[in-house]
């Protein structure tokens, strides 16, 4: 190598890094200008879909007495904050719901990733197993509200039945998957070391299937609202559900818009807790800036 080519060689690296700073710096700021954009244009799309809403209403272009209008919906929600509903405070009611939906989901969370791991490691089990499961996924599972509060009663138990089966299914198949899909050249070093059957499945199996569990746990906390809905509109003493079952049968739009409001808001707080968890457990994987 000369001399003249000597400098050149140390040289670039220190030039470099400087310059991938910079592109580091600048997706940065990519990413938070397109962040800033899409927030400001979801917060105008809802200004405008909830403006048109209400002028169309306020112009009798729409029934108003039908479709309603999102300042009556407001009124309804702040009404039920201030003086309560005829079944008691607005938080009594989110929190008889809440508790309904969390246990059914916990449970139907539970008993999927156990039954997806099994199957998936265990293929007997599988083999027995699998048509009955698919014949059990082929139900509506929203008919068995009404067999649940018969075998219940209109007390908490159905609700909670109701979202378990609404919750378990979509958490089995992914826990189901994620045990198939898991590394076999990891299951077979582990082996290799003298790692048993339960080991494998507690230290390579289940962590290596964490990402697919928690894929469907952000869907699945909907399913079990859902559920709990459903359980108390067809019978049941407190809840969103029955607010919904006396507003309808008062023919208040309002007061159905309302509660619907109320689950949004509550599913998207539980979508951002779990989000939260994920990010927090899955530290060590790229963020999308970062690809």
């Amino acid at each position: 190598m000369s001399p003249d080519t000597l400098p050149e060689t140390v040289v670039a690296p220190k030039d470099a890094e400087p310059a991938k700073q910079d592109r580091t710096h600048s997706r940065a700021r990519a990413a938070r200008r397109r962040k800033i954009v899409v927030t400001a244009t979801r917060a105008l799309l809802l200004v405008a879909v909830l403006g048109l809403w209400e002028g169309l209403s306020r112009a009798k272009v729409i029934d108003p007495f039908n479709f309603s209008m999102p300042s009556k919906i407001w009124d309804q929600i702040y009404t039920w904050t201030t003086h309560g509903t005829a079944l008691g405070s607005l938080g009594e009611q989110i929190w008889f719901t809440l508790h309904e939906a969390l246990l059914g989901w916990i449970i139907g969370v539970v008993a999927g990733v156990v039954f997806g791991i099994a199957l998936g490691r265990i293929t007997f089990l599988a083999d027995v197993l699998g048509p009955y499961i698919k014949v059990l996924n082929s139900i509506p599972r929203i008919v068995l509200a009404p067999i649940f509060v018969i075998w219940f009663g209109l007390g908490p138990a159905s609700k909670v039945a109701s979202a378990v089966v609404l919750v378990f299914f979509p958490v089995f198949f992914n826990a189901f998957q994620g045990a198939r899909e898991v590394d076999r050249n990891l299951v077979a070093n582990a082996r290799i070391l003298g790692a048993s059957d339960r080991r494998v499945t507690l230290q390579v199996v289940i962590p290596s299937a964490t990402s697919w569990i928690f894929t469907s746990l952000h869907v699945s906390f909907g399913f079990a609202l859902i559920g709990a809905i459903v359980g108390e509109y067809i019978g049941a003493t407190k809840g969103i559900g029955l607010l919904v079952a006396q507003s309808q049968g008062t023919f208040n739009a309002a007061g159905v818009y309302a509660a619907m409001v109320i689950l949004a808001v509550v599913a998207l707080l539980a979508e951002g807790l779990l989000t939260f968890a994920e990010r927090r457990i899955f530290r060590w994987k790229p963020s999308d800036s970062d690809r």
